[in-house]
């Protein structure tokens, strides 16, 4: 080892005492030894880092994988899930090979350096349209699971009015405005998104609470033989059958979206070498959960398995205790859903700045900027869960299309851009892989929820 390689590695480790900051994420950030005040943070661990990354992996989604087995059976389906874990993982390291060769330390500094100032404007917007829509989605779940919704003409009964009947304080409004003013508020108030590593452990630990009952259930079902063999091949009888299973391709291509939160974790963490290790470990715990969710899952409803398969904890399940059952999965859902909310909108506030104040200090410096940042996205949040009866319809066309953009096309197009001639022929063909089976997805995903929303306006048309 010469003196040139200690050299460089100081180099690389030293990066800490430079980006532990919130710096101006969506812009090429400056840097934290200029924002100053934050010097007693000496960098974000591995496993906080491992637990953020996660956390921002395993939101809803989880709830539809299980669906995906029905359509394509177990063996396929769990081999589509490890196979979009290692695309993932090829598109994030795309991502951090490009911005470490042009110094940038956000997505939108890198899509910047390879496309100028509207490549950073698109990025930022997409991150906008997909993470107010996932957020508002959240709390609608929120909301439904633990106060009940009409939306479909028929009464289901949340968790709350379940346990103490119907009243006003259970009523949906009034627990979302405690649930947002208690719980989201004071989350969405940290600088650093290493201050949320605990609650990110506790959020995946809630999603393998929900694991370990769904296992738990079934094996007992197995063993009292009430459960059937799954299916291992998907059931391929006509072309409807064989186009059916394109639909599911959307759930798994956007069960790993990610890639905003990536620059954030890198540039606190202690050692910025480990980047890499955090996101194969996040991407293998979140497969495993994946993988033994859906197995399970499926296992336990077979073809009664609903899209959501969390409407199928709302039917007795035919063992003791199973109302118990029930509501210990909804309410661990939406404990989880919390404490997602403020790894999303961690990103969501940095883009919304950048886009507002591009040439402004870092957000973190001004607190004024970031209380009014804050609390506006958090109204416009609140406000679309609560008042915009067509917000979920709306989101479902373009949260498809700005997932895919953040996870796989723009990772794709900075590498066929390579503005620093350092991708491969491989890599050049692996990218174009990424974009024809992003743009694929969205196609498919546009046409189910445009069909979708047809039938079901159409069914609510008046009789003849």
């Amino acid at each position: 080892m010469t003196i040139g390689d200690i050299s460089q590695k100081k180099e690389r480790k030293s990066r800490r005492s430079k980006h532990v900051v919130d710096e101006k994420a969506p812009l090429l950030p400056k840097r934290q030894d200029e924002a100053g005040g934050y010097d007693e943070f000496n960098g974000a661990s591995f496993t906080g880092a491992v637990f953020n990354l996660s956390t921002t992996i395993v939101g809803a989604g989880i709830m539809a994988l299980p669906a995906t087995m029905k359509v394509l059976g177990l063996i396929l389906g769990i081999a589509m899930i490890v196979f979009m874990a290692f695309l993932t993982d090829a598109s994030i390291e795309f991502l951090l090979r490009f911005s470490r060769a042009g110094k940038s330390t956000s997505y939108g500094g890198l899509m910047g350096d390879a496309f100028g100032k509207y490549g950073r404007i698109f990025l930022q917007v997409c991150v906008l349209v997909n993470n107010i829509g996932v957020l508002i989605v959240y709390m609608i779940i929120i909301g439904d699971v633990l106060s009940g919704t009409s939306s479909s003409g028929v009464h289901h009964a949340g968790v709350l009015e379940g346990w103490f009947g119907e009243h006003w304080w259970n009523g949906r409004t009034f627990v979302l405005i405690v649930t947002t003013l208690g719980i989201f508020s004071p989350l969405a108030c940290f600088k650093r998104i290493d201050s949320l590593r605990f609650t990110s452990a506790l959020s995946v630990a809630l999603a393998v609470v929900f694991l370990v009952i769904t296992v738990g259930i079934a094996i007992i079902k197995l063993i009292s033989g009430t459960v059937m063999m799954p299916r291992l091949l998907p059931d391929v009888t006509d072309l409807t059958s064989f186009w059916k299973l394109f639909t599911v391709v959307p759930v798994l291509v956007t069960a790993y979206i990610c890639h905003y939160n990536v620059h954030s974790i890198d540039n606190e963490l202690e050692d910025s070498t480990q980047i890499r290790p955090v996101v194969q470990t996040a991407l293998a715990l979140c497969s495993t959960v994946y993988i033994m969710t859906s197995f399970f899952g499926f296992l336990l409803f077979g073809d009664s398995t609903m899209d959501d398969v969390l409407a199928n904890f709302d039917t007795n399940l035919g063992i003791p205790y199973s109302s118990l059952l029930n509501d210990a999965v909804r309410v661990s859902y939406a404990a989880h859903l919390m404490l997602v909310f403020p790894i999303v909108f961690y990103p969501l506030r940095l883009n919304m700045d950048g886009l507002l104040f591009p040439y402004s200090s870092p957000l973190a410096q001004s607190n004024t900027r970031f209380a009014c940042i804050t609390a506006g996205l958090i109204a416009v949040i609140f406000l679309g869960a609560n008042f915009i009866p067509s917000i979920w319809d709306a989101f479902q066309f373009t949260g498809a299309t700005a997932a895919v953009c953040l996870g796989f096309i723009f990772p794709a197009a900075v590498t066929l851009r390579n503005h620093h001639f350092i991708a491969t022929k491989k890599d050049k063909m692996l990218a174009l892989f990424m974009i024809v089976l992003a743009v694929f997805s969205n196609a498919v995903a546009i046409y189910s929820d445009a069909y979708a929303l047809f039938k079901k306006n159409s069914g609510a048309g008046p009789r003849a």
